[in-house]
């Protein structure tokens, strides 16, 4: 039961942390309307966030695989367990924060990089835990 509580809360990190990749995406115009920063600010700034993000995840999420999640084959199943997190912080931010302003809907293109961005993902996650799993510090032997 234990490992059963770690490996939803590792799927419910994973999946809140694309979750905030797509909002920033998603919420583009709303942001430089509230903020009233410049587009190139807030480009360059979503670009740092997304590129820390990204190297900043991949050593959390091998903590996570190696450690926390003790390198065990059923840590792959977090490969698939992120996307009904997803979903549920997609819709709670819909709901509490719905777009009222018609000049804050995202862009078209934006659903075909989402798109990719959840096509990819898995991939992304299956490496991490394929990396986790074999070379996770402290393991002496794997388990299943």
């Amino acid at each position: 039961m234990k490992f059963f509580l770690k490996l939803n809360t590792v799927s419910a990190i994973y999946a809140f942390s694309l979750f905030i990749s797509i909002e920033l995406q998603v919420n583009f115009y709303r942001i430089w309307r509230l903020t009233g920063w410049q587009v190139n600010t807030i480009e360059i700034v979503i670009g740092a966030i997304h590129f820390v993000g990204f190297f900043l995840t991949l050593f959390l999420f091998y903590f996570f695989i190696s450690n926390w999640l003790e390198g065990r084959k059923a840590s792959y199943w977090t490969v698939i367990l992120w996307f009904p997190y997803l979903i549920l912080f997609i819709a709670i931010f819909a709901i509490l924060f719905p777009i009222t302003y018609p000049g804050d809907k995202p862009a078209p293109v934006s659903g075909l990089i989402i798109i990719a961005q959840l096509i990819s993902y898995p991939i992304y996650l299956f490496f991490i835990n394929f990396i986790g799993r074999e070379l996770g510090t402290g393991i002496d032997e794997k388990r299943t």
